[in-house]
């Protein structure tokens, strides 16, 4: 009998450390992020969504701590999801109410990341659960899948480049499956048939959103008259 307590004990000993491993990577992340009290970025945005005539052009986009986030579009709309997560790093870790397990390791365009999955502690969180794929020793998240009850599961890709310091990407690109899509109130799109489509016909069909960043301007101060 002895054996067995002595075994279960080093298991739960090593799940805890484990946890408290993970946790703390999390919260590495999270201080490089909150350097970042405000900015403005310039970018170019590309949007492939089923059915959707919607062209490529420049977008600016404003982000106030804690979460204000807002992208605009040159010349046209911004077809993101509504209700579902913005293609902004530091809204995925506004909370530190979640509980972090480590799902071991993968690779990233040839990069090894720490796989961690955070599970919130709220009951009426929106988010069920988030993956995070953290590359360890630039204290990056190269990616991050997000489950949500309302809105689908979306994904968003990261590369970095002139702005990592900050946990800033050059790139992004966010994924979601045209079936949870909902459009933000107000917006009529403009379909390639002129009609919009059954909803059968977009089902397990792919959403895709790239932006490339051109410039960040970083802590100088954004009006809160940009998020109205």
């Amino acid at each position: 009998m002895k054996p067995l307590v002595i075994f279960i004990g080093f298991v739960l000993i090593s799940l805890i450390s484990s946890a408290q491993d993970v946790t703390g990577l999390v919260k590495k992340v999270k201080t490089r992020l909150d350097r970042v009290n405000d900015y403005v970025a310039e970018g170019r945005m590309k949007t492939d969504v089923a059915f959707i005539k919607a062209p490529a052009g420049k977008v600016k986009i404003f982000f106030k701590k804690p979460n204000k986030f807002k992208l605009k579009r040159d010349g046209g709309i911004s077809i993101l999801p509504r209700g579902g997560v913005s293609v902004n790093m530091s809204s995925l870790l506004t909370s530190e109410s979640y509980t972090a397990f480590s799902a071991g390791e993968s690779q990233i365009n040839g990069t090894t990341v720490k796989v961690i999955k955070l599970l919130p502690s709220a009951e009426n969180s929106d988010v069920v659960l988030t993956t995070l794929y953290i590359d360890e020793a630039n204290l990056l998240i190269r990616k991050a899948s997000t489950t949500t009850r309302e809105n689908g599961t979306y994904d968003m890709e990261m590369s970095y480049g002139k702005y990592a310091e900050y946990g800033l990407p050059d790139k992004v690109v966010f994924s979601f499956n045209t079936k949870d899509y909902k459009v933000p109130k107000g917006i009529t799109l403009e379909y390639e048939t002129g009609e919009k489509p059954a909803a059968d016909k977009l089902k397990n069909k792919k959403g895709r959103i790239e932006i490339n960043y051109t410039a960040y301007t970083i802590n100088k101060g954004v009006s809160d008259k940009e998020f109205l």
